[in-house]
């Protein structure tokens, strides 16, 4: 899932979008694809942003080659078993299991350094997403959830509620889920060499027109050698991004170039002929679809009634093994015995 919140950005499309449209061409998994847009609430209070975002990225998705058909593709507040299982899986969350979630940390730290009351800012939503996320997983019974390297715990506080859950109510009814980290997955470095994020303003947006691609492209900051001079590709933010977009060859001419010299503005104008010639082509698509959000609803309405068709039967099953069901009908009265005869 992606959290639907702002614009897809490079960083996005080589972190997730793109292995994740590889990953649904295989043939031996069924795999899920979903708008995060419950997760947005914690982080944004525009409506209208959430709504844009949630076209972005769904048009995003589709333009990158995700196809609905081979797949389960949906909005995840189509889905409302997801936050009554929430609401199950919360009642056996130890609180102490959520302390320990690294974004609550990370508020919390942040709050004490600066003199501040620790949860000071942080809402219920922020401190129980970690049991929403397990929810998502969940409630589709998956075995494996791509993730970084920074996502791990999530996945492990999905089992350990998982097992909380099935420990208490004595079945195996939950699937436990494994995470799986690529480690050929590429984080890009954003415009001023800090990780690609929206939180740094320093992204590369996907789909923005050509003229302004080259001119993100041509704001990236680099060092002040001169053409001529020799150029580390260690720690490059030009080159990092050109090599994820880029084959081994094509990386190698690159990383020779560096060696020999090239100038600055020659590498850029190299990187955004490169990142152009596999993102252009989507561009007509995905354009389309966000002037047709009424073809993007379609989809994603027919995505959830898929998902639920999984959702609502396991949903009535969890809510029977807690006790959520219908009360029994008073047994038969017993027929009168005939009277005995004289």
């Amino acid at each position: 899932g992606i959290t639907t919140s702002g614009t897809p950005h490079l960083g996005n499309y080589v972190g997730a979008i793109r292995p994740a449209v590889q990953s649904s061409l295989r043939a031996d998994v069924q795999s899920y694809y979903f708008l995060a847009d419950y997760h947005a609430l914690i982080k944004c209070d525009d409506p209208v942003r959430i709504q844009r975002s949630t076209l972005e990225i769904a048009a995003t998705w589709l333009a990158a080659g995700l196809d609905p058909e081979r797949v389960t593709f949906y909005r995840q507040s189509d889905i409302p078993e997801i936050p009554e299982l929430t609401w199950l899986l919360t009642c056996v969350t130890g609180k102490g299991l959520l302390n320990r979630a690294h974004a609550y940390k990370a508020s919390v730290d942040k709050n004490t350094e600066a003199g501040q009351e620790p949860d000071d800012g942080v809402t219920a939503g922020l401190f129980m997403y970690p049991v929403l996320m397990a929810a998502d997983i969940l409630m589709f019974q998956a075995h494996k959830v791509p993730v970084g390297r920074d996502q791990i715990q999530h996945i492990e506080m999905a089992r350990d509620i998982a097992s909380s859950f099935n420990h208490l109510y004595g079945k195996d009814l939950l699937v436990l889920p494994e995470a799986v980290v690529d480690e050929q997955v590429a984080l890009l470095p954003g415009l001023d060499g800090r990780k690609m994020s929206k939180s740094y303003d320093n992204t590369i947006p996907l789909f923005v027109p050509q003229a302004e691609m080259k001119k993100r492209i041509l704001s990236i900051v680099t060092d002040s050698r001169a053409p001529g001079e020799p150029k580390d590709t260690e720690g490059s933010a030009l080159f990092q991004i050109y090599q994820a977009f880029a084959t081994p060859e094509e990386t190698a001419a690159f990383a020779q170039a560096f060696a020999d010299g090239i100038a600055w503005g020659e590498a850029k104008q190299l990187l955004f002929e490169r990142i152009d010639a596999e993102i252009g082509p989507m561009r007509e698509r995905y354009q389309h679809l966000i002037a047709h959000p009424d073809e993007v609803e379609r989809l994603l309405l027919r995505g959830a009634d898929k998902a639920r068709a999984l959702a609502t039967p396991l949903l009535r099953e969890l809510r029977h093994a807690v006790g959520l069901r219908a009360l029994p009908a008073p047994a038969a009265a017993a027929a009168p015995a005939a009277p005995a005869k004289a």
